[in-house]
């Protein structure tokens, strides 16, 4: 009964700290921590609830998985909470969840992240399990066991997905020869294969502090989050030595037909896109929310689903990675429609690289980006913490919540048509999956 009331606490104060943050949306105080010894973090104290959010992320990721080993980062994300120290995992979940604590990790292409949120009441006992899971993860083999089953489950399941079947095809088109054009999930013939000593390698690599970026939201002060980080993070390694991933070399222009027996094959398109720290970036980003980022108001919806039903949704997107960028255009379409659906997203690529958009839709586009800013990224504690990550992954600067919408509203009508010129202005890369041998 306990046990139970204390998720009642969890949840009620989780909805609670939403509603707070919400209303802090429009002006956020960022303040930078340095710890003792040297760990530095981005901090938003917020008290009008009990909670404390921490995000952080490592270099690295799943392009730092050796060949032949793909799938190592994804597997060690499943088992920083499978027990440490010398407490096993069912005795680490269960104080896990006596505590009202969450705790999570996740293997992305150029980055291995984690995230944990507690009431501020347990702060400490929360920061150890924390401390421990990433200084001394048991890697018990029975544990290992269990989560490799649940990977390699999925990497099945993945092999008669369609999208997941599109998505592969566009990775290995685009990206080959490079660590991008592998599955940051891995394979199943490398899964089977990973040893506990492979963890425990991929682990000695990936979390060090060089590279280190931490986001802290909630009940909690500089001067009491300083000693905090020296406690989880300061006996890591200082470096272990990533292996140098170059710039990848995107090939545009290819035609990829996966043959597979479903009514609605799946449409996929890639074009050149820009990093998120080019400084054409906004630009690039407008051109592709008009296009088709704007979902229900983009020129792809308008024409794609509501003058001909072609499809129940179309979307474009601008891809960002460290070491490569591309714009993705996605759909399902019924199988008798794909060269219909094809010709017509050929049509509004050609239209915006020679025109570009009005000047009403930039208008209207910068209004909604800036607008829904708030509401998509700072309406809750764990959004919070994952922007403060963000903007010191890529080096934007403490104060860039501050300077985004003049960084928006300073984009004119010609960097949008330069930007849409240069980027749609390629022959695409296209997939299509489903069992049409047309398009």
């Amino acid at each position: 009964m306990v046990l139970r009331m204390k998720y009642i606490l969890v949840i009620i104060t989780s909805l609670f700290a939403q509603f707070a943050i919400s209303g802090m949306a429009g002006a956020v105080d960022i303040q930078q921590v340095k710890s003792p010894d040297g760990i530095n973090a981005y901090l938003v104290e917020n008290y009008t609830s009990p909670l404390i959010t921490i995000s952080f992320s490592f270099a690295g990721g799943a392009t730092q998985d050796p060949r032949g080993k793909e799938g190592a980062t994804r597997l060690l994300s499943t088992m920083l909470d499978e027990g440490a120290g010398n407490i096993d995992g069912p005795e680490y979940q269960a104080l896990a969840e006596k505590l009202g604590m969450e705790i999570g990790f996740s293997a992305e292409r150029d980055y291995f992240t984690g995230r944990m949120q507690t009431l501020s009441d347990n702060s400490s006992e929360s920061f150890n399990l924390l401390r421990l899971a990433l200084n001394e993860p048991a890697f018990n083999s029975q544990s290992m066991e269990r989560m490799r089953q649940a990977v390699l489950l999925d990497l099945k399941r993945a092999k008669t997905r369609p999208r997941s079947i599109a998505s592969r095809a566009l990775r290995e088109a685009l990206f080959k020869g490079h660590p991008y054009s592998r599955s940051k999930n891995g394979s199943i013939e490398a899964v089977s294969k990973l040893t506990r000593n492979d963890l425990v390698n991929i682990h000695r690599r990936l979390l060090v502090k060089k590279g280190l970026v931490i986001g802290v939201v909630g009940a909690i002060s500089k001067n009491e989050l300083a000693p905090i980080l020296d406690f989880v993070f300061s006996g890591l390694p200082e470096d272990s030595g990533l292996d140098t991933i170059t710039n990848a070399k995107l090939a545009f222009g290819q035609k990829i037909e996966k043959q597979l027996d479903i009514k609605q094959s799946i449409v996929s398109f890639a074009l050149p896109g820009l990093r998120r720290q080019h400084p054409d970036f906004f630009a690039a980003y407008l051109a592709n929310h008009i296009l088709g980022g704007g979902t229900f108001s983009s020129r792809l919806y308008d024409e794609v689903r509501e003058k001909r039903g072609l499809a129940y949704s179309i979307y474009s997107h601008l891809a960002t990675y460290s070491h490569a960028a591309f714009t993705m255009i996605g759909s399902a379409t019924s199988s008798s429609k794909v060269d219909e659906t094809v010709k017509i997203i050929r049509d509004e690529l050609k239209r915006m690289a020679e025109n570009g958009p009005s000047a009403r839709e930039l208008e209207t586009a910068k209004k909604y980006i800036i607008g829904s800013y708030a509401i998509r990224n700072l309406d809750t504690s764990v959004k919070v913490a994952s922007v403060l990550v963000a903007i010191q992954q890529i080096n934007l600067g403490i104060d860039y919540i501050d300077r985004r919408e003049n960084l928006i509203n300073s984009v004119t009508l010609a960097d949008v048509k330069r930007a849409a010129s240069k980027l749609l202005n390629t022959e695409p890369t296209l997939v299509v999956v489903g069992p049409t041998g047309k398009s």
